[in-house]
């Protein structure tokens, strides 16, 4: 028989116990703060990206201890960003793989934490896996999008010779100004 699991009040504790998995697709419009950083200038014939992800719970056993519980969270999506030297919108392929073990409190996390190779997380009696994929995806997300090799030549320099010459060829309204304060009255 299969177990309902609301992602959205997921009890942590007994996805590990009964080594659950779970996976899916999800449009990119169900995460907030993740549909921020897409490409808004775009059409409309284009697709929506949709998220992939799967998550496993088990419980580690420890020698002389209670057994540790482990949320491993793999999530994938094409995110259409800004490209950051032409302009142009860029297919980014955001991936996050992170494996959680999770503490009793958040002092127990605190202690661990530096001499710890995974991430901590405090235990809840709910946790909102929707919210943990978006944190992930938006932290493996590059700060600056960018083409290996932008699709248009992308002006590299300062100067502009075109604009170089408009300037020259328009009159300088100071000058004028010189002008009338030499005639004389």
């Amino acid at each position: 028989m299969d177990k309902k699991i609301d992602l959205k009040h997921l009890n942590v504790k007994a996805f590990a116990r009964d080594g659950m998995r779970a996976q899916g697709v999800q449009s990119l419009a169900h995460f907030d703060r993740l549909s921020e950083l897409a490409w808004s200038g775009g059409g409309a014939d284009n697709p929506a990206p949709q998220v992939s992800w799967s998550l496993t719970g088990e419980m580690v056993p420890v020698t002389g201890g209670d057994a540790e519980i482990w949320l491993h969270l793999s999530a994938e999506v094409s995110l259409p960003m800004q490209c950051q030297r032409c302009m142009g919108p860029v297919l980014v392929e955001v991936f996050s793989d992170q494996s959680f073990r999770f503490v009793a409190d958040e002092a127990t996390a605190e202690a661990q934490d530096d001499e710890s190779d995974e991430d901590l997380l405090v235990l809840s009696p709910e946790l909102d896996v929707w919210e943990l994929i978006e944190d992930e995806l938006i932290m493996s997300a590059p700060i600056v999008p960018k083409h290996e090799v932008c699709p248009a030549t992308v002006t590299m320099s300062v100067a502009d010779a075109a604009f170089e010459e408009a300037l020259e060829a328009k009159p300088n309204p100071f000058a004028a100004l010189a002008q009338l304060k030499q005639k004389p009255q």
